[in-house]
């Protein structure tokens, strides 16, 4: 919910909170809205989940009912599973980091362009107006836990001249309701209802490249606190 507050002349304004952490827009993930009303009742959380989702989405990720996701840190918490996987991510092992959320990678896409201000939108664009890119590169993932409940990752690459101007990018990036450098679309997964919220949000600076990481439920159901972790930890991931 949006918190207003009231100036001395009594008119009230919305305050502006930051991405992710309880942080808003007003676009919901269609998909999650149709597999959360839609599917049965297995959840994907930290212990494990039952068999759910179905339909079009679900479909599109047949190698997600075979439930053969093996766990590698049995019983272990989302904090423990989180910094396991942040290890395996800044190592390179892309398909360990997902195994640390009893999770396997379903599908995966990627583009390479040299041209970012088409596939950006509101402050971010008028920034990158300004403070030209070198290089953008995004990926999808799709992972999931073998029982029909999956997650989709957005990962964005923006490289520019200078530490500085990545450093200036990831400000207005991080202010909800500022723009976004637009996630690849869904449909590169066969997941062509997929939008991403900016509920599940990380950002971080290599070098002089901007690191944006945002996660959705595909289908079934994957609860908050997971998809904030696995943005915490895709800002980590290998270039794809």
């Amino acid at each position: 919910m949006v918190e207003f507050r009231t100036r001395p002349d009594g008119t009230k304004y919305p305050l502006t909170p930051p991405k992710g952490g309880g942080g808003a827009k007003a676009l919901v993930a269609a998909v999650a809205i149709m597999a959360a009303v839609g599917a049965g009742g297995g959840a994907l959380s930290l212990g494990g989940a039952g068999a759910a989702g179905s339909g079009a989405v679900a479909d599109a990720l047949p190698g997600n009912l075979a439930d053969d996701v093996v766990d590698s840190l049995p019983g272990r918490n989302l904090e423990a599973r989180k910094a396991e996987g942040k290890k395996s991510a800044k190592r390179g092992k892309t398909d360990e980091t997902f195994s640390r959320f009893k999770l396997k990678k379903l599908k995966q896409a990627a583009k390479h362009e040299l041209e970012c201000l088409i596939s950006s939108t509101g402050k971010i664009r008028e920034y990158l107006a300004k403070h030209r890119c070198t290089s953008l590169h995004r990926e999808l993932y799709a992972v999931g836990d073998g029982r029909g409940n999956a997650a989709v990752i957005s990962i964005a690459r923006v490289g520019f001249p200078l530490k500085g101007d990545a450093e200036g990018c990831e400000k207005v990036e991080k202010v909800q309701g500022n723009g976004d450098i637009t996630p690849l679309g869904g449909a590169l997964l066969g997941l062509v209802h997929l939008r991403f919220s900016g509920h599940h949000f990380q950002s971080r600076i290599d070098g002089k490249t901007m690191v944006v990481a945002e996660t959705e439920t595909a289908t079934g159901h994957v609860d908050n606190a997971t998809l904030d972790a696995l943005a915490d930890v895709s800002v980590w991931l290998p270039r794809l």
